[in-house]
């Protein structure tokens, strides 16, 4: 038996200890936020934080997780970084199929929380380990940057003629 320490509340889970924290999040807990992608911690889909570190929940088994805090995309906008990077994300109407974006917005904020004021290269950097089918990685750029400066960039120009 774990009791695991999500979004702020305490979650008993009678799973095997190789079970992935993926599995035991969607499945046993019921939180569904976050996906299942790749299923080898490659495409980000799955990413969740482990004490404010993002972590690819695919392969972390839930006997690793111990006493340590975990928070998802249900919780991720209790945090000052998490509210930003969501209101960006929706101020700059970053989804279109929306299924890889509980992992970009994990590994947004994660950014956002250790590097206030990102670059072009901070975000490529961060951000190379979330794979977006879609190919909206203009949008999430101008959202991380707009979540960390609280000002729109670019595609905002463009779809409202002002300039900023």
């Amino acid at each position: 038996m774990y009791t695991l320490h999500i979004n702020g509340d305490s979650h008993p889970a009678d799973v095997p200890p190789d079970m992935p924290l993926l599995w035991v999040l969607r499945d046993v807990i019921g939180l569904t936020g976050t996906k299942f992608g790749c299923g080898i911690a490659q495409c980000g889909a799955c990413t969740v934080h482990l004490d404010g570190q993002p972590v690819r929940s695919c392969q972390l088994r839930v006997a690793d997780v111990g006493d340590r805090a975990i928070t998802t995309i249900e919780g991720i906008g209790q945090t000052p970084e998490g509210a930003k990077v969501q209101q960006a994300w929706l101020a700059v109407d970053v989804v279109q199929c929306g299924y890889c974006q509980s992992g970009q917005i994990m590994s947004a904020a994660a950014l956002i929380k250790r590097q206030p004021n990102p670059t072009d290269r901070d975000i490529d950097t961060a951000m190379a380990g979330n794979v977006c089918r879609c190919g909206t990685y203009v949008r999430i750029r101008e959202a991380i940057k707009q979540a960390a400066t609280g000002r729109p960039f670019g595609l905002q120009v463009v779809v409202d003629g002002s300039t900023p």
